[in-house]
C-alpha cells in the first residue's frame, strides 16, 4: 500500500492529486509551472507534498502525468524538420488534403502551411493494390536518393506514407528498414505503424503530426523520468492519453500522437467521474487554465469521443476525447488594436511572467488582472500560498487601455471579462450544435484555476441549468489522470459488405484484435478483468463516409451478419431519423477498445451545516462595471445545506468562485457548490 500520484502541468500552475491506497483519500497541491526549467515544478511539488502531507517519494507506487507539450509543439511550429516519402506522383497529399478551407463562411480564410514543405516531399517508386497485393516493390537506389535529398534539405526525420499501406504495410516497412540502414540514427516513422486507417490524407497527416512532435515529447519525457528517478520515485510511470486512458512512458515515447491531447483529456475524465459520483448526469465541463478554456460534453459520466480533433491547424484521426478549446485562459492578454478595438487573446502571459497582479514581472494586462481589478479575487492567497495578488498593480496595468478607450478602469475590466465570455460562448455554441444538445438541459461543471472564476458569466449567457464547482476544482485535471484507466484503441480496416459470406472473416479479425488487446494490457502490467468493447465504421453502399456504430462483441465473434447490419440501421435511424433496411451495408473499419480499471477514490459526504454560512469579510467589488458590497466566504467553512445569496465570492487554496448578482449558491452533501439563477425581484 502506498500513494498514487497524478500530475497535470499547465501553462501557469502544476497540479498534484495524491490518492492514499490505505483509506482512499485524496490530497491536493498546486505549484507554479516552470516552462523555463522543465522538471523543476515536479521537484517543487514533491518537496511540497513531503512538507505539507509527509509523503515520501519512495512511498509512491503509481505516478501518472498529463502534459500539453505535444499540442504546444504543433501550435508553436517548433517540431522536427520532416521529410515525407510518398508513393510517386502523390507528393501533393498534404497540399491538396480534403480541399476544404478552415472557415467556410470567411472569404478571406486561408489554409495553413503544411507541417512538411512541398520541397521536402519525395516520391518513391512503389505501388500497393487496394486489395494488398504488391504491384511494385521499393528499390534501395530510389530510397537512398530520397534520403540524400532529405538530408541535404536539412531534414531531421522522415515520415513514410504510401497508398493502401493500411491493407498491407510491407512496402512501408521495407522503406523504413532501408532508411535505417542508409542513415542510422535518422528517425523514421511509418503511417501503418502510427494508425493504419483507410484514406490516404487522414493516415498521412496523423503520422506527420506524430513524427513532428516526437523529439520534443521524447526529450520532455526523458527529463520527466530522470527527475523522478533522481528524487527516489521508483514505480512505473504512466502518461495520460488522447483517448482519456493512460499508458506506460515507453509507449508514450514511441506513439506520441496517442498523448497529444493528454492534458485536456485528463480534465474531462476527472470532471466526468466527479459529476457522475455527485449525481449530475448531463454536464458541460469547463476547464480554464492559464492559456485556454476547454469545453466538453459529458453524459452519465462518459465524455463524448470522436476522430478528427483539431491540433492547432490540423486534424488527427485517432480516437480522442472531444474537446473544444478557445484561447481564453486566465493569462490571456487584453490589448487594443490599431482601430481602437479592445481584444483579448490569443497571446498568454503563462506563469512566467504571468498576469501583472502575480508580481512576477508581467507587464501586459490579462483576464486575471481584469478580475483582480474588479475586486473579485485576491482576498486570500492562491495556488496553495504560491501567489499573493496585487490588485493595485492589476488596475495600473489596465489603466492605459482604459485611457485609450475613454472609459474607467472598472468598465474596461468588465469589458475584458465580457469579451472573454463571448469567445467561450461562440465555441460552446458550436460544440452543442455538433452533438445536437440543448445547453439549457445541462449544468456547467467548472474547474481549473480560472473556471469557477468565469463560469457563472458563461452559464448566464447560455441559460444553463446551473454551475457546479467541485470541492477542489483547481486540481481536477490531475485527478483525472490519477483515476484514468489503462486504455488502448485498436483498428483493422476490413472494407467489406456485411453478408453471411463475409462474416467469418470479420469474426476472425475481431478475435485477432482481442488477442492483441489482451497482450497490450498484460504488457502494461495489468492482471485484472479487461473490459473489451467493439464498434465499426459503417455505411450504406454508395455513401462516402461512415458512422461509428457500437456492436455486440458476441454477435461479431460468432459472425452474425444480421445483428451487425441491424445495429447499423438502428444507429443510422437514431442519428438521421431514417434507415434503409433493404440496402447493402458496408463495414470499413473494425474498432476495439481495451480497458483495465484502476483504483478510484471514495467521494465522501461532508458534515451538515448547524447554522447559516458566515462570511470571513466583506469587500467592494464590481460586477458588469457596477460596484457592490460583496461577502467573501472561505470554502472550508461551508457545510452541506448552506445557502448563499449573490453577489458572493468563495475563496479557497486552488481557485476563487465568483458569483454575480442573479444567482444563489447551495452546498450539496458532496461539498459541491451548486449555483443556480434566481428570479429577480420586481
Amino acid at each position: 500500500m502506498g500513494y498514487r500520484v497524478g500530475v497535470d502541468v499547465g501553462g501557469s500552475f502544476t497540479d498534484f492529486a495524491v490518492f492514499d491506497e490505505r483509506d482512499a483519500r485524496i490530497s491536493t497541491l498546486k505549484v507554479l509551472s516552470r516552462p523555463d526549467a522543465p522538471g523543476a515544478e515536479i521537484t517543487a511539488g514533491l518537496d511540497a507534498l513531503k512538507a505539507r502531507y509527509g509523503i515520501e517519494a519512495e512511498d509512491v507506487v503509481y505516478f501518472t502525468h498529463g502534459t500539453t507539450v505535444g499540442i504546444n509543439t504543433v501550435i508553436q511550429r517548433n517540431g522536427h524538420e520532416l521529410a515525407l516519402f510518398t508513393t510517386r506522383n502523390f507528393e501533393d497529399v498534404l497540399e491538396i488534403a480534403r480541399l476544404k478551407i478552415p472557415q467556410i463562411h470567411n472569404l478571406y480564410s486561408t489554409r495553413p502551411e503544411p507541417l512538411v514543405r512541398r520541397d521536402r516531399v519525395f516520391g518513391i517508386d512503389e505501388r500497393m493494390a487496394a486489395d494488398g497485393r504488391i504491384l511494385t516493390a521499393p528499390q534501395r537506389e530510389d530510397v537512398a536518393a530520397a534520403v540524400a535529398a532529405a538530408q541535404a534539405a536539412g531534414c531531421t526525420g522522415i515520415v513514410v506514407s504510401f497508398l493502401h499501406a493500411y491493407r498491407n504495410p510491407q512496402n512501408e516497412q521495407a522503406v523504413v528498414r532501408l532508411v535505417q540502414e542508409i542513415a542510422p540514427g535518422l528517425p523514421v516513422f511509418s503511417s501503418s505503424a502510427t494508425w493504419p486507417i483507410i484514406r490516404e490524407y487522414e493516415r498521412t497527416i496523423t503520422a506527420v503530426i506524430s513524427g513532428y512532435v516526437q523529439p520534443r515529447v521524447a526529450r520532455y519525457l526523458d527529463r520527466f523520468e530522470a527527475v523522478l528517478r533522481e528524487r527516489g520515485v521508483a514505480c512505473p510511470l504512466h502518461i495520460t492519453k488522447t483517448n482519456g486512458g493512460v499508458m506506460g512512458i515507453a509507449q508514450a515515447r514511441a506513439e506520441c500522437v496517442q498523448m497529444i491531447l493528454s492534458g485536456t483529456a485528463s480534465g474531462v475524465i476527472g470532471a466526468g467521474y466527479l459529476a457522475q459520483a455527485s449525481g449530475f448526469e448531463r454536464v458541460l465541463s469547463l476547464d480554464i487554465g492559464g492559456t485556454s478554456a476547454d469545453v466538453a460534453v459529458i453524459v452519465d459520466g462518459r465524455p463524448q469521443y470522436g476522430v478528427g480533433e483539431l491540433i492547432g491547424d490540423f486534424q488527427i484521426h485517432v480516437p480522442s476525447v472531444s474537446v473544444s478549446s478557445v484561447g481564453q485562459g486566465g493569462g490571456s492578454v487584453a490589448w487594443v488594436d490599431d482601430h481602437g478595438v479592445l481584444k483579448v487573446g490569443p497571446d498568454s502571459a503563462g506563469s512566467t511572467p504571468g498576469p501583472v497582479c502575480y508580481g512576477r514581472g508581467g507587464t501586459r494586462p490579462t483576464i486575471t488582472d481584469a478580475v483582480a481589478a474588479s475586486g473579485l479575487i485576491g482576498h486570500t492567497a492562491l495556488g496553495y500560498g504560491a501567489v499573493h495578488l496585487d490588485r493595485a498593480a492589476a488596475r495600473a496595468a489596465i489603466a492605459p487601455l482604459a485611457a485609450r478607450l475613454g472609459i474607467t478602469v472598472e468598465e474596461t475590466a468588465a469589458n475584458i471579462i465580457e469579451i472573454s465570455v463571448s469567445s467561450m460562448y461562440a465555441e460552446v455554441s458550436g460544440l452543442t450544435s455538433r452533438f445536437g444538445i440543448d445547453p439549457r438541459e445541462f449544468h456547467l461543471f467548472a474547474f481549473g484555476g480560472a473556471g469557477p472564476m468565469l463560469a457563472c458569466f458563461l452559464a448566464r449567457e447560455l441559460a444553463m441549468r446551473g454551475v457546479v464547482v467541485p470541492p477542489t476544482p483547481g486540481v481536477v485535471s490531475a485527478l483525472g489522470g490519477l483515476i484514468a484507466d489503462l486504455k488502448n484503441d485498436f483498428i483493422r480496416t476490413i472494407w467489406a459488405d456485411v453478408t453471411p459470406a463475409g462474416a467469418p472473416a470479420l469474426a476472425a479479425a475481431c478475435g485477432e484484435l482481442q488477442e492483441t488487446a489482451r497482450a497490450w494490457l498484460a504488457g502494461q502490467g495489468f492482471a485484472g478483468e479487461a473490459e473489451i468493447t467493439v464498434s465499426a465504421d459503417m455505411r450504406y453502399l454508395g455513401q462516402s463516409y461512415e458512422i461509428e456504430t457500437p456492436l455486440d462483441i458476441a454477435a461479431v465473434s460468432r459472425g452474425d451478419a444480421a445483428a451487425i447490419a441491424a445495429a447499423f440501421h438502428a444507429e443510422h435511424a437514431r442519428l438521421f431519423g431514417h434507415a434503409d433496411r433493404e440496402a447493402t451495408v458496408q463495414l470499413v473499419n473494425l474498432r476495439l477498445v481495451a480497458s483495465g480499471a484502476t483504483p478510484k477514490p471514495h467521494i465522501r459526504e461532508i458534515p451538515a451545516a448547524t447554522g447559516p454560512a458566515q462570511p470571513m469579510t466583506r469587500v467592494e467589488a464590481w460586477f458588469d462595471g457596477v460596484a457592490h458590497a460583496v461577502p467573501v466566504y472561505a470554502r472550508g467553512d461551508l457545510a452541506a445545506g448552506h445557502r448563499i445569496s449573490a453577489p458572493a465570492i468563495v475563496a479557497q487554496d486552488d481557485t476563487t468562485t465568483v458569483v454575480p448578482p442573479g444567482f444563489a449558491v447551495d452546498v450539496d452533501r458532496w461539498g459541491n457548490l451548486v449555483i443556480t439563477a434566481v428570479a429577480e425581484e420586481k
